[in-house]
């Protein structure tokens, strides 16, 4: 099966929705129905990530990530936030494509540095990014839930 590959813009509203929910739903995620004008103002984001993976006119993957621009250098990086495939479409090279198209796309930005946090837990993950070209790095994340 032939897949194809595009990142979503502005005017990309429905096919946006469409992988959102493909992505909750492979991380079986409760999500919420997000506003059309939420969506659109993400998808009107250059900074923005949204590159969804097709198999026919069905949406089977996607990816999605964010820019930050840094303060040392006058260069940016990409971190990557999500990468689902449909679990009737994983094990076939969908999700390292999805890396792969990320990392072109940086590239033609002037980008090349590409990055990504996985639970030490999620062995599954960890073997995904190893086999797509990821190198380890010992980080420690911490998370800020709401105050009050």
């Amino acid at each position: 099966m032939q897949i194809r590959f595009m990142r979503l813009k502005s005017g990309d509203r429905d096919l946006a929705r469409n992988l959102f929910i493909v992505m909750a739903e492979v991380f079986n995620e409760e999500r919420e129905t997000l506003s059309n004008d939420y969506i659109d103002q993400l998808l009107s984001r250059d900074e923005f990530w949204a590159i969804a993976a097709f198999a026919n006119d069905q949406i089977v993957g996607g990816i999605t990530a964010h820019t930050l621009p840094m303060t040392r250098p006058e260069t940016s990086e990409v971190f990557i936030y999500d990468v689902a495939v449909r679990h009737d479409q994983q094990r076939k090279g969908v999700g390292r494509r999805l890396v792969s198209e990320l990392r072109k796309g940086a590239a033609a930005n002037g980008i090349h540095h590409v990055f990504v946090s996985v639970d030490n837990a999620d062995l599954h993950a960890l073997d995904f990014y190893r086999a797509s070209g990821g190198t380890p790095s010992a980080v420690t994340f911490f998370t800020f839930e709401k105050s009050d």
